[in-house]
């Protein structure tokens, strides 16, 4: 073999352990992880850099072995059929492997440079998305992405760890912030995806109960979300600022979810909420950082 083509084989394998972590869901993630850093006090930045790291090695893990468990159905959809696995470019031990490396690296770090709450609490989200979503709840019920969905609300109670070694009251609003956040966030794109899930065998709400009903879900879900995002405000978790960035952004996302129901096609308004939703949440715990930070 060459050596350009030993290269380009070693690039391409580096390439795939990436997609395996599932970068672009992992960014958000650490956002939700740093941010609570900073709204329960001052970490160093030494913890909050081996908080990310350790935050996306565990998160890392658990997309890799969930690409491993889900190989099957994988192979049946679009979006899907390229990843490592499917795409024949690596084996599914190996992918298993590979998950499971990055776990055990992220449990350790985090136990021994950061704190032991902090490594109990991120294993548990790895264990949650692995055993709960992935292997139970995905192929047996449309309210997979409810449950399952506390598995991406950890990383608040993670970074909260990572700064006081406690969670208190306001640590728990900020996982159900997330928990509210995830299903019209995930229905909107299972919306413009239920093909896909229809032909891989995979109940999304979509699927089962059909777009009327998935449409109603997303708009109870949010107005529970908007309410539940103003309610630190009444016991003095945050103030003002907070209470501005929340309505205004709240609101936003409630008119998106309306336009969509009331639109047809509904398709360009469905994008709209998908990729907006990865905005408000971002943008939401940024307003609770300049609150704590700048104050109220």
């Amino acid at each position: 073999m060459s050596q350009a083509a030993a290269g380009a084989g070693e690039r391409s394998l580096v390439s795939d352990l990436v997609m395996l972590t599932k970068p672009r869901i992992i960014s958000l993630l650490l956002v939700t992880t740093a941010a609570p850093m900073f709204v329960a006090g001052t970490p160093g930045w030494s913890t909050v850099l081996l908080v990310m790291i350790g935050g996306y090695l565990m998160a890392g893990g658990a997309n890799a072995v969930n690409m491993y468990l889900d190989q099957d159905i994988d192979d049946r959809m679009a979006r899907t059929r390229l990843r490592p696995i499917p795409g024949g470019r690596m084996a599914p031990r190996a992918v298993l492997a590979f998950g499971l490396a990055l776990a055990v690296a992220a449990t350790w770090l985090l136990a021994r440079y950061v704190n032991v709450l902090t490594a109990t609490l991120a294993l548990g989200g790895f264990y949650f998305y692995v055993f709960i979503y992935t292997r139970w709840l995905k192929r047996t019920t449309p309210q997979n992405i409810v449950i399952g969905g506390a598995a991406g609300a950890f990383p608040p109670l993670v970074g909260w760890a990572a700064t006081t070694g406690t969670v208190d009251l306001t640590a728990i609003y900020l996982f159900l912030i997330v928990f509210y956040w995830t299903p019209p966030h995930f229905w909107a794109l299972a919306l413009l995806k239920q093909a896909d899930y229809g032909r891989a065998g995979v109940p999304m709400a979509p699927v089962v109960w059909g777009e009327r009903e998935t449409m109603d879900q997303m708009l109870w879900y949010t107005i529970l979300l908007v309410a539940l995002t103003v309610i630190p405000v009444s016991f003095g978790a945050f103030g003002l600022t907070y209470l501005v960035a929340a309505l205004a952004s709240g609101g936003a996302l409630l008119w998106g979810v309306v336009r969509m129901r009331r639109t047809t096609p509904w398709t360009g308004p469905a994008w709209w909420v998908y990729k907006y939703s990865l905005l408000y949440l971002a943008l939401l715990f940024a307003a609770m950082v300049v609150d704590r930070q700048v104050g109220g």
